[in-house]
């Protein structure tokens, strides 16, 4: 193969050559463009959605909190005492025998 022959070959495969490592390296740099892009949108969705967020939490009402469980214990020594003290009353016939038991339905909750 004659010299001029062989300096184009060389010549047609180094213009191949460059234009590959540019294309490549646009292609990189498109890349890297494109990701921090997105990167930034999703950054700014999260902090909408914090916002958001936190604003709910500010206007929510509070959580509704449950009343103390009834003290058992208390309530029927209470009701205990409160059935002797009507005994005691119909003993001494300050209440007839209705009102003594109309008074203990009241406070069994029959």
């Amino acid at each position: 193969m004659p010299r001029a022959r062989r300096k184009m070959r060389r010549r047609r495969v180094a213009r191949v050559a460059v234009g590959s490592a540019v294309m490549a390296g646009t292609a990189g740099a498109v890349h890297h463009h494109q990701a921090k892009k997105y990167a930034r949108q999703d950054a700014e969705e999260q902090q909408e959605l914090y916002e958001q967020e936190m604003e709910q939490e500010q206007y929510a009402p509070p959580p509704e909190q449950s009343p103390p469980p009834p003290a058992e214990t208390t309530q029927g020594d209470d009701m205990i005492a409160q059935l002797e003290r009507l005994g005691a009353l119909r003993d001494q016939g300050v209440l007839t025998e209705e009102e003594f038991s109309a008074q203990k339905a009241k406070l069994l909750g029959m």
